[in-house]
């Protein structure tokens, strides 16, 4: 599958098969996790995977859908505030370093057959604490992971002329 093909299979799936994902696929996506680039490869993440019956249903409890729990597993991506590169003008970039690598893993996962979904609304103090970190490191985004069992939407996007000038 070519890359363009990729990104438009690539969607934010809402209900898991409940079968396991392979570790061979899993540490694929990893693989291209840790290839991810960042601002002065710094790398300032840690991705967490959770697949423990504990640590998910932890993680059911910082987001509480329905549709989430449907997940074999889950990824928490989070930032080393530490470990981040800062620009001259204040600006802090490791949310963004942290968005480059979980779009990679997302892109990975889809080229594996596996689904996933970017879920950002959560109880980030409740997170904190259900994973026991430490005062640098913030929870960013939480990922399902699996064999979906739904169907990609028809995705609306904006006419490119919209956003290219």
């Amino acid at each position: 599958m070519d890359f363009l093909e990729l990104v438009k299979s690539r969607y934010s799936c809402r209900s898991y098969q409940p079968q396991s994902v392979e570790q061979e696929k899993l540490e694929y996506v990893m693989e291209c996790v840790r290839l991810a680039p960042s601002a002065c490869n710094k790398q300032p993440w840690r991705f967490r995977i959770v697949s423990s019956e504990e640590g998910r249903k932890g993680l059911c409890e910082c987001y509480e859908r329905e549709w989430f729990r449907s997940a074999p597993l889950y990824i928490v991506a989070s930032v080393l505030h530490d470990e981040e590169w800062i620009r001259g003008d204040g600006k802090h970039h490791g949310d963004i370093d942290v968005a480059i690598a979980v779009e990679h893993l997302c892109l990975a996962a889809a080229q594996q057959g596996l689904g996933t979904c970017w879920v950002c609304n959560f109880d980030v103090e409740r997170c904190k604490r259900v994973l026991s970190l430490a005062a640098n490191e913030e929870p960013t985004v939480l990922i399902p992971i699996g064999y979906p069992a739904d169907e990609p939407k028809e995705k609306q996007r904006k006419d490119i002329k919209l956003v290219v000038e």
